[in-house]
């Protein structure tokens, strides 16, 4: 199956829009992984093996990898969701942006090197910076539209000379004229719920990224009415921190409490979707 295949039926098979962002912080691995040259592997792959049933994706977040020199455990990892866990969408969270040729090598890293099943891309360079990754047909592209950091108010939310905001061009565009292999998604934060409905309106069905619930506040509630679709589906909802460190200040096992803080958010995202 391609991306989007796999994305709607890991919704309906596993009741779910949970999505688990995989950022391994080197500086809050538990004590029982320090001394391992594959920390950060085992450390995911624990953490993935807990939670691969609650869960519509994992989100690995490239740099958490890259900066350690632990490319090899990214591979290594995405290896392991697919071998173990079949039908689950990787997405590569690495927000490239860059010109044609160069974003070329950056889709061949992505779907190529790391093996992939999306990539989150910026594209606020055009579209000769996103094509390079939409030739992937079977790949998703999540493009950058209303990120849920509050800085990207500073860009994302200007009026274009028709008064289109910014954010919403980057939606109609992606929905439209960027689609044509309908392997386009969005990036919209759940901080921004009125923001949120806004693009769901202009995008139809089109599968909704929606990093800040958790540990960044987003409103759960909001996300879901904003964003659902008319059948309840249609969402990623990240939550990385919350998740992954769920066992700080508790101690025991770091998976097993991984895994019931993602029952928990599941639950709390399913009790506010459309029946």
């Amino acid at each position: 199956m391609n991306f989007m295949q796999s994305l709607r039926a890991a919704w309906r098979e596993r009741d779910t829009l949970l999505c688990v962002g995989l950022d391994p912080d080197t500086a809050r691995l538990p004590p029982s992984l320090a001394g391992s040259p594959r920390a950060i592997f085992e450390f995911c792959r624990d953490i993935v093996d807990a939670t691969a049933d609650l869960v519509c994706a994992f989100k690995p977040q490239i740099a958490y990898f890259t900066a350690c020199r632990a490319e090899d455990q990214l591979e290594a990892l995405i290896g392991h969701i697919h071998a173990r866990h079949p039908g689950v969408p990787v997405i590569l969270d690495a927000k490239r942006g860059d010109i044609g040729s160069t974003a070329n090598r950056y889709a061949e890293e992505a779907f190529a090197r790391y093996q992939a099943d999306a990539v989150t891309v910026n594209p606020y360079m055009g579209r000769d910076s996103v094509e390079p990754y939409l030739a992937w047909e079977g790949k998703g592209v999540i493009l950058l539209c209303r990120t849920s950091n509050p800085g990207g108010s500073d860009f994302q939310n200007l009026d274009l000379a028709d008064g289109e905001k910014l954010y919403a061009r980057v939606a109609r565009l992606a929905s439209g004229a960027w689609n044509a292999n309908g392997n386009c998604a969005l990036v919209v934060g759940a901080t921004f719920p009125d923001e949120l409905a806004h693009v769901r309106a202009l995008v139809g069905d089109m599968p909704l990224l929606v990093p800040g619930i958790g540990a960044q506040g987003g409103d759960i509630a909001a996300s879901v009415s904003a964003g659902q679709t008319g059948d309840g589906f249609g969402l990623m909802l990240n939550s990385s921190r919350a998740i992954l460190y769920a066992s700080e200040g508790e101690g025991g096992d770091f998976a097993a409490a991984a895994r019931r803080a993602a029952l928990d958010t599941r639950a709390a995202i399913n009790a506010c979707r459309a029946s």
